[in-house]
């Protein structure tokens, strides 16, 4: 069993690095307190081709697997922007996951190509304020009409929404109760954001400023028939297409941001003297790091388990979810030791760690909760009865 990155997934990792190193701490600084979205990092990572690294060859994309993919948001997660940097690109590499798989030839290459290309950026309209993760309870809903579907509805944490051209949209086509299935009756859409049908409020957050998060207010946004994905009705199922490999590059980007606040403490340890000594002397300072690290790599390479086990085709639904458990849980104490080692200094917003401390909360929050995830290793691994 060789549980080492190959030549070619190193290649990938050391050329993401040496490209996140084109943007320093000012840089994602200045980004957090301006609220500015990362145009100049989003362009660097579209013109190195990495947008599309799962995607396809044939529509310009590299045609990897989530293992790479994974290597790649590690290496963003790393690279000092934390989650702003990540979630500029995020939904490139699993939200058209089922366009690839349920769409037409002419969808693929109209959809997909801008979007790998970095012409265009895409939103994600899925969560709604009444439902949360219950996502058959979804109420946004598309009415037939000539030519298309007429939506309305509200969607919430649609992330990008102030920067995307399109939206891939989840919507009732069949009320909940008109189905074998809560599941059955939604559809999904790939369509262009059209602002004076939708309303985009911006949410202000806690953290990762620079990437929106928003409320969306869908009024009669007409959507042609041919921005439908697949079937009508079979939507949510398209959908589990992607929740793998996104509950996989969540975690990979987890632990690639804890990493960064590891190494910023660690080196203010090693460099910070106090009574005629390196902090980092001290065991009180230096075993908390220690086990940090011990955390981080542990949920790494589950990461990097239920990555190979997707690529392969093999079922990867309890080491996807606990891979994004864990690591978003190393992450977080990674960032709260980081602050801890610099003493009043890590909550100054000078040595970063404050920042990387306030997106570390993201991975733990979404995009599924830490309780649904252990529900689901419970039932599914080890046979309890479901419990909601």
């Amino acid at each position: 069993m060789d549980i080492r990155l190959s030549s070619d997934q190193e290649a990938i990792r050391d050329a993401v690095t040496k490209l996140c190193a084109g943007f320093g701490d000012d840089y994602w600084a200045a980004c957090d307190t301006e609220a500015r979205f990362p145009h100049e990092f989003h362009r660097a990572v579209a013109k190195a081709g990495f947008l599309g690294i799962a995607m396809p060859v044939a529509l310009g994309g590299a045609g990897l697997g989530v293992v790479e993919a994974a290597v790649m948001m590690h290496a963003i997660g790393q690279g000092g922007g934390g989650y702003a940097a990540a979630s500029s690109v995020h939904l490139n590499i699993f939200g058209p996951h089922a366009i690839v798989v349920h769409g037409s030839e002419e969808q693929k290459q109209r959809m997909l190509v801008p979007l790998i290309s970095g012409r265009e950026k895409a939103c994600f309209g899925v969560t709604e304020p009444n439902a949360g993760l219950d996502t058959t309870s979804i109420e946004t809903f598309a009415r037939r009409t000539d030519g298309g579907y007429i939506v309305r509805g509200r969607k919430i944490w649609t992330t990008t929404a102030q920067e995307a051209d399109r939206i891939l949209l989840l919507a009732r086509t069949a009320k909940k109760d008109e189905g074998r299935k809560p599941t059955d009756g939604m559809t999904l859409f790939y369509t262009r954001l059209d602002r004076s049908k939708v309303e985009v409020r911006r949410i202000s957050k806690m953290g990762r400023a620079a990437v929106d998060s928003n409320a969306v207010f869908i009024d009669d946004l007409f959507v042609p028939d041919e921005d439908r994905i697949g079937e009508e009705g079979r939507g949510f199922r398209y959908l589990l297409d992607s929740l793998n490999p996104e509950r996989i590059l969540i975690a990979a980007e987890a632990i690639g941001l804890g990493r960064d606040a590891l190494n910023r403490a660690a080196n203010y340890a090693r460099e910070r003297v106090v009574f005629g000594r390196a902090i980092g002397q001290n065991q009180g300072v230096q075993h908390p790091l220690a086990e940090r690290w011990a955390y981080l790599e542990s949920a790494w390479w589950l990461t990097l388990r239920a990555a190979s086990l997707y690529d392969a085709g093999q079922p990867c639904g309890a080491e996807a979810n606990a891979a994004k458990l864990l690591g978003a849980r190393a992450s977080f104490e990674a960032c709260k030791t980081a602050i801890m080692t610099h003493g009043g200094m890590g909550y100054a917003k000078e040595y970063q760690v404050e920042r990387l401390f306030r997106e570390s909360l993201i991975p733990v929050l979404a995009p599924v909760s830490e309780q649904l995830i252990l529900s689901y290793i419970a039932e599914n691994v080890l046979g309890q009865p479901k419990s909601y």
